[in-house]
Parts: structure tokens; sequence; C-alpha cells
């Protein structure tokens, strides 16, 4: 099992691949689309606009929480719910994307789903 913060070597992702804008697919559904990415070693991640939802809010999901790729289709799939995506640390501003408080809660949280 490899970081929360890295994209699994069989997701498809390739080094300095833009998915912005790809759609973002939960273990049950859309749940929006990929509105920025961070490729920080170490701090992988996509915050993803959740517009669809009636909460309307975006979202930060950790690389290692992605399973597939699809680049001709323009999609990524994560391995969690809506729901568990809904209930993780709530992501408010872009400086929390370089908060390593925040990371961390974020982190142990996906973490915690995997078990």
């Amino acid at each position: 099992m490899g970081s929360v913060w890295m994209y699994a070597p069989d997701s498809g992702y390739g080094a300095q691949q833009s998915i912005v804008g790809f759609t973002v697919e939960a273990a049950d559904g859309v749940i929006g689309h990929v509105d920025r990415q961070q490729d920080q070693p170490g701090t992988q991640h996509l915050v993803v606009d959740t517009g669809v939802w009636k909460f309307g809010r975006s979202v930060l999901i950790p690389a290692g929480a992605v399973t597939s790729i699809d680049a001709a289709a323009q999609k990524v799939e994560v391995a969690v719910s809506r729901e568990e995506i809904k209930a993780a640390p709530r992501f408010t501003t872009d400086s929390e994307t370089a908060d390593p408080v925040y990371l961390s809660e974020v982190g142990d949280y996906y973490l915690s789903l995997r078990s």
C-alpha cells in the first residue's frame, strides 16, 4: 500500500499529466470535475469542484484515492463513495493545500477508509 499522497502505479497517471477538467467518479456516481491538481511529490492531490451536488463546494482528494485515469474518456475514478468524500475534512481555502496540519487530517481520514 503506497502513500495516500501518491498515485498508485496502476492508476494510469503519467508524470506531469494534466487531468484538469476530467470528470471525477466515486464508487457510487459522478461527484464533479477536477478544478486543480497538485503534483508536488509527497502532496499529490486533486481539488474537485462538486457543483453537481446540492452543497456545491470543492473537495480535496489525495492522489492515493485515485484508482484509474482514462485520458480518452477524460474520467478519473476514485475508490471512495460520495458520502465518504462528503464526510472528509472540509476544504475551504486554497491555502489549505499547503497547510501540513490540514493535509495530515485529510491523509489520516483517507487512510482510515482503507482498513
